[in-house]
C-alpha cells in the first residue's frame, strides 16, 4: 500500500480499508509505519470512522447533502421573508 500521510490524499473509503485492517488485529507499531501515520490521525480516523462500512458511509454522505439543501433553501426563503418585511420585493 502506499505511504499515506494525510486524510487529503485518502477517500472515506481508503480509511475505512485501513481502519478495518487495524480491527483485524495488525501490531499498532507496523500499522502506523505501514500507512505513515502517528498516532495523533490514527485516534482522530478511530473516532470518526470506527466501525462504520462503506454503506453507512454512503448513507452519511446522503443525508449531509441533503442536509445542506435544506439550509440552503432556508437560507432563501429567509432572504426572501426579509426583503419583503422590509418594503423591497424582488421579482424571480
Amino acid at each position: 500500500m502506499e505511504f499515506l500521510r494525510w486524510k487529503a490524499k485518502c477517500s472515506d473509503s481508503q480509511i475505512i480499508a485501513i481502519m478495518k485492517q487495524n480491527e483485524q488485529g495488525v501490531s499498532v507499531p507496523d500499522f502506523f509505519w505501514e500507512h505513515g501515520m502517528g498516532s495523533a490521525q490514527f485516534y482522530k480516523w478511530a473516532a470518526k470512522f470506527g466501525g462504520v462500512d462503506l454503506s453507512m458511509m454512503k448513507r452519511f454522505k446522503e443525508l449531509e447533502e441533503e442536509n445542506r439543501r435544506s439550509r440552503d433553501s432556508y437560507k432563501a426563503i429567509s432572504a426572501k421573508r426579509d426583503d419583503h418585511e422590509c418594503g423591497r420585493t424582488t421579482q424571480y
